[in-house]
């Protein structure tokens, strides 16, 4: 859920025609994944559907490629998957192998590492690569990895430890006393001309990638490739780093559950993940598409 809690009225459809959509792209928590992490027989059911019209569906998610087993049974035609916030695009029919990588570099990494002490002191950090993730012993045990080291981000991003080549794909930086928001703005203001900043979580964590790295600017790439216009796609999520794809989008959904912000990027919007809002959206497409073939 959300920070404003569920809408269960009616979805709101965005205003003027919709063209007829050819890719459907979702965020997963909180969006397309119930509060519990499942994925639920309706919306299994409406993706399946959407495939089997015509439409592809890709997963554009802050998380990394290692956690997303929770839907890569339910990823059909071409296997892809965006994730953490659009700095790699993965084949989930291959074993999650990594099919285009937009690193962080890692002297933008320690540039941001230093510019967030200096003015959010009490901030600590992990470091997301290719290979897993590592991190600060202060930064919260969100979730256990007993193959991370641990050290300050100073030393994990200057080549030392067994990780001497491996792609960033994002630094997370937690602070344990301010507002997510204000955190997010602080940092924005501090570091933005450095990185792509945003955040995802109820709490005062960040997630940096690369300037210009999003999940906008990862699906924009990812549609040309198949000649898919802005037009053609119906967009769904819940969070500030869905903010640039539903903007980007030529239809956009906010769930109901969804940030202010969100709602304010998101041209429509429909009923909160846990009531299946990505499906209630996607039967209506497809039984529009039905009358419209008569």
């Amino acid at each position: 859920m959300g920070e404003d809690g569920p809408v269960t009225s009616a979805p709101q459809r965005p205003e003027g025609p919709t063209p007829t959509p050819r890719l459907i792209a979702t965020d997963l928590d909180g969006t397309l994944l119930r509060d519990d992490k499942s994925v639920s027989l309706r919306t299994v059911a409406a993706l399946a559907a959407a495939e089997e019209a015509g439409i592809e569906v890709f997963f554009v998610t802050g998380r990394p490629a290692r956690w997303m087993d929770v839907v890569s049974e339910h990823v059909h035609g071409h296997g892809l998957a965006i994730c953490a916030n659009g700095a790699a695009v993965v084949d989930l029919h291959a074993g999650r192998s990594f099919v285009e990588v937009r690193a962080l570099p890692r002297a933008t990494a320690l540039t941001v590492v230093q510019t967030l002490r200096a003015v959010a002191p009490g901030t600590s950090f992990a470091v997301e690569m290719t290979t897993g993730i590592n991190y600060e012993p202060l930064y919260p045990p969100f979730f256990q990895d007993p193959g991370a080291n641990v050290a300050t981000a100073e030393k994990l991003l200057d080549g030392e430890g067994d990780d001497t080549t491996a792609p960033v794909l994002k630094l997370l930086a937690h602070h344990p006393e301010l507002a997510p928001d204000a955190f997010l703005e602080l940092a924005r203001t501090a570091a933005g001309g450095h990185a792509s900043i945003t955040r995802s979580s109820p709490t005062a964590l960040l997630e940096i990638s690369g300037l210009g790295v999003s999940k906008a600017s990862t699906l924009e790439l990812c549609c040309a490739e198949r000649g898919i216009t802005p037009s053609e796609v119906v967009a769904f999520g819940d969070m500030p780093n869905d903010v640039e794809m539903l903007r980007w989008a030529g239809t956009s959904y906010a769930m109901g559950n969804a940030h202010p912000d969100v709602v304010a990027a998101a041209s429509g919007q429909t009923v909160a993940n846990n009531e299946d809002g990505v499906a209630v959206v996607i039967e209506r497409i497809l039984a529009d598409l039905a009358a419209q073939r008569g």
